[in-house]
């Protein structure tokens, strides 16, 4: 993806891109006239677009203290290095949020990303990450899903699902080539894909890069695939539970490098660096579900047995922890945190991934002893704590929570947690019913955003 990529482009329009706290692609088209007058100095956008919910309602009570005077605009600044070209005609370009001071918008999810990578390189460090993004495709196009209220879809594939099967038909196989040619032309480096455990459902694996490249190409990768279902007729869903069936995650693979050279490597095991980077990790666990579980459905997926790490625990090569360390090889060692949901924002994901692992490597901090065995339903005197499963604990323990303020921000905290308490709220007071294994209120607000 660079500038000279559109060199041949015959362009009619560019779509500005970044993300809002809660995932959503949000942008604008410009035309090549006015992309060339702002793309060094930026875009304005009304900053509100961080002070709105998933159902446009203004949020009331967040911290962030620019919201409480003139509503003024802030910039969005394109990063050239994304250009593409998404379709004839049409560029597409990643940016993201600058206050008028030339200062970057503490909240912004990509520029909080990019502040933790430079922490890092103070270090001598380099992040190598990649994801594993699962989704779950319905035959149904998103106008009959609409008038369904998005219940009784008919999964794209078939009503059966198996992980790694390939006697899928040829809607679902056709739509999947059709997302990686897509993701080939605009450049996004993709590994694999699969069938996954749930009727209807894929799983996409992005290849691994840098935090903002991964970012920048898995926000996209949504929407390609969002694209490609509504050309084919069809619907993909990234809640993190779009039936009252199986959930679906989002894996996030991290690894540290110095001078090329992967550092959580050690002949015997982890490495120490691998050791204080789990320290890390577990030591800011609670309070990291509440960004990396960010809606109400996010937490229906906590279930022992089903998949998702339900205790804050790490072992090696245990995928029943919620980070599994993968060792003895000096290129492929490295960290899955499976903890979050597929419904998560791809930056702050990733900020809330190397904010653990700074604190870890900066603090020095050891982990736990590892679990051995199956680290669903443990005992409650076992010595391993819950994951908070609810919204309002993973705030609470986020609030609370002295190392994720100091690595993402007072701001950024205060901001995110007060946007978690406008979101219960509005789960309680509008139509969401917490008995319910799915509510009718949830579908409506997340089956299509972020």
């Amino acid at each position: 993806m660079s500038e000279t990529s559109t060199a041949t482009s015959t362009r009619k329009a560019v779509r500005l891109e970044a993300t809002n706290h809660e995932g959503s692609l949000l942008g604008k088209n410009v035309s090549p006239a006015k992309f060339e007058a702002g793309k060094d100095s930026g875009f304005a956008f009304a900053d509100i677009l961080f002070a709105i919910d998933l159902s446009n309602e203004i949020v009331l009570g967040d911290a962030f203290p620019d919201w409480r005077g003139n509503l003024y605009d802030i910039a969005m600044v394109p990063d050239l290095s994304t250009l593409v070209e998404w379709k004839p005609g049409l560029d597409s370009v990643i940016g993201d949020y600058w206050l008028k001071d030339g200062s970057p918008v503490p909240i912004c999810p990509r520029n909080l990303v990019k502040r933790l990578v430079a922490r890092l390189t103070e270090h001598g460090y380099t992040a190598t990450v990649a994801v594993e993004i699962e989704a779950t495709l319905f035959e149904e196009s998103v106008q009959e899903a609409r008038g369904k209220g998005y219940r009784d879809l008919t999964p794209l594939g078939g009503s059966t699902g198996a992980t790694y099967h390939l006697a899928r038909s040829s809607d679902w196989v056709d739509y999947m080539e059709a997302v990686v040619a897509r993701l080939d032309q605009v450049g996004i480096p993709w590994e694999a894909w699969t069938d996954e455990a749930a009727p209807g459902q894929t799983e996409l694996n992005l290849a691994p890069t840098d935090p903002v490249r991964l970012a920048d190409g898995w926000a996209r990768t949504r929407q390609v695939m969002r694209e490609v279902a509504f050309e084919q007729g069809h619907t993909v869903s990234f809640m993190a539970k779009p039936t009252a069936g199986f959930g679906q995650g989002a894996h996030i693979n991290i690894s540290l490098q110095r001078d090329g050279v992967n550092e959580y490597f050690a002949e015997d095991g982890p490495s120490e660096l691998m050791r204080h980077s789990v320290g890390g990790l577990l030591a800011t666990m609670a309070g990291a579900t509440s960004v990396v579980m960010p809606q109400i459905t996010s937490y229906r997926r906590l279930v022992d047995l089903t998949g998702p790490p339900t205790t804050v625990s790490w072992g090696v090569n245990n995928k029943t922890a919620a980070v599994r360390a993968i060792t003895g090889h000096p290129k492929y060692s490295r960290l899955e945190y499976r903890l979050p949901g597929s419904d998560v924002n791809p930056y702050l994901a990733l900020a809330a991934v190397l904010a653990g692992v700074l604190a870890g490597v900066e603090g020095r901090i050891e982990p736990p002893a590892e679990v051995t065995d199956m680290a669903w339903c443990l005992p409650e005197d076992c010595g391993v704590e819950r994951i908070p499963d609810t919204m309002s604990k993973a705030g609470a323990a986020l609030a609370a929570d002295p190392l994720l303020r100091t690595y993402l921000g007072d701001e950024f905290v205060d901001f995110w947690v007060a946007s978690r308490r406008w979101e219960w709220m509005e789960f309680h007071t509008k139509g969401g019913d917490p008995n319910a294994s799915l509510s009718e209120w949830e579908s409506t607000r997340y089956f299509e955003l972020p």
